[in-house]
């Protein structure tokens, strides 16, 4: 499959992540490790994101956190029947791992879904390894994805009636890097091309 590379252009000085208000960084660098890697702050620290999962990996086993997470990672939330904005932010993402490659880091894109309803393990990971090799795709039960998704606070509503297979899901579209002992440490806006994204990550792993 053809990675997709257009993005949006649009910016904002200030974005709102799943009900966490982020906003360009002061300077404040107090005791952080990566204060100088950081584009943005967030309300109550970087630590109100993320946290330990349990989800169905596409061979149908109950994964953790600590299973995924086990180099530098790029999380994604989407869904495999999203007809334009999951394609053409996964394979950003998959096109960022690549550019991290190229400057010795190996990091790892993972895609959780947020329609487990028709997102089955193997459904998941087709899409997944469609777009990159090393891509990892998660589902699980409604519970276990909506526990995931308020960890990272991100936002999903299914416009499901019980008739249209076709329905669309809303959701927010933030990717997140996520570091193995440290958690999440950033987040990545729509308009962020891989070379950016790649940029912005290795400055965080060359801290870790």
């Amino acid at each position: 499959m053809t990675r997709l590379t257009a993005l949006l252009a649009s910016a904002a000085a200030v974005a709102l992540v799943g009900g966490v208000w982020v906003a360009t960084n002061g300077g404040n660098t107090g005791g952080d490790r990566f204060a100088q890697c950081r584009s943005s702050q967030i309300a109550g620290g970087a630590d109100t994101i993320g946290g330990p999962f349990e989800l169905v990996n596409a061979k149908g086993e109950t994964v953790t956190d600590a299973d995924v997470i086990t180099e530098p990672s790029i999380v994604y939330f989407g869904y495999t029947f999203c007809p334009d904005i999951c394609p053409m932010d996964t394979a950003r993402n998959a096109d960022a791992v690549d550019v991290l490659a190229a400057k010795g880091h190996s990091a790892t894109p993972v895609f959780i879904t947020i329609d487990p309803k028709r997102d089955t393990p193997e459904a998941v990971g087709d899409y997944a390894f469609n777009l990159h090799e090393k891509m990892i795709g998660l589902t699980g039960s409604s519970e276990q994805v909506k526990a995931a998704s308020r960890a990272y606070k991100t936002y999903y509503k299914a416009h499901d009636d019980g008739e249209d297979e076709y329905y669309l899901v809303d959701h927010s579209t933030f990717s997140y890097l996520v570091l193995p002992e440290h958690g999440f440490v950033e987040f990545f806006r729509r308009e962020d091309t891989p070379e950016q994204m790649a940029e912005k990550a290795a400055c965080f792993i060359d801290k870790m």
